[in-house]
């Protein structure tokens, strides 16, 4: 695991070379939020990393329900069963290993990886505009029905989660990129993915961080380029 620091948010890398999988500390006055639970095997390294930075881990947020994003919630909250964990109310139904729609959602299969093993219940359903500590949560669907973006009020550092990722070239969820193409394959629905992404650039945020690949200081050109060869891509198909 290497652990790369920006500001108040710190990067957890996760098998860098291979198939990376981030998760992120934002750090807070009262200790730290913990945003996503990368592997299954990853739940004593974070412990760690949040050990020598000297601040409690008091919140867990899940961007989504994905198992490259929640694979060591139990062993965390076996760890620490007084931390709430909080996910969207729509993507606790694919925590809780459930891919069905619902009415009204676009009748495209839900892809990628959703665990059907784990156990740990949210403790708060979050919805769109929910503040939880500095941050500001922000509904991006696209990837998952209920994926989330989390945007710290201070310094406008946004943890995107899988709505984007830098791995392989900047790139909206669901294009294909061929140096990473997975994200691509796990994604929901492209339609939305780039409407969601549309609303967090309007953010203009100062940091990017995803969960796969590198953080990306003052982000907008590279956000506007991702934009326009989705939009592209999107009205050829």
């Amino acid at each position: 695991m290497k652990m790369t620091r920006m500001g108040t948010v710190y990067q957890l890398a996760f098998l860098p070379r291979v198939f990376p999988v981030n998760c992120y500390f934002v750090e807070e006055d009262d200790g730290l939020t913990l945003i996503d639970a990368a592997l299954p095997n990853s739940a004593v390294a974070i412990l760690e990393a949040a050990r020598k930075i000297g601040k409690p881990i008091v919140r867990i947020l899940l961007t989504h329900g994905h198992g490259d994003h929640v694979g060591a919630l139990d062993a965390l909250k076996g760890a620490l069963p007084n931390v709430p964990v909080q996910i969207s109310r729509r993507d606790a139904r694919l925590l809780a290993g459930d891919r069905g729609l619902e009415p009204g959602e676009p009748e495209m299969p839900i892809r990628g990886g959703v665990p059907k093993n784990i156990r740990t219940r949210p403790d708060v359903l979050l919805e769109d505009g929910d503040r939880v500590g500095s941050l500001l949560a922000v509904a991006a669907p696209g990837h998952t029905p209920g994926s989330m973006a989390f945007y710290d009020t201070r310094n406008g550092a946004l943890i995107a989660g899988d709505a984007l990722q830098t791995r392989g070239g900047v790139a909206v969820s669901g294009q294909f990129k061929p140096w990473f193409p997975f994200p691509a394959f796990a994604t929901w629905n492209k339609q939305a993915s780039l409407e969601s992404v549309r609303r967090l650039r309007a953010l203009n945020p100062s940091l990017l961080a995803v969960g796969h690949g590198t953080m990306i200081e003052k982000p907008a050109a590279a956000l506007d380029q991702a934009i326009e060869e989705a939009a592209r891509s999107l009205a050829k198909s």
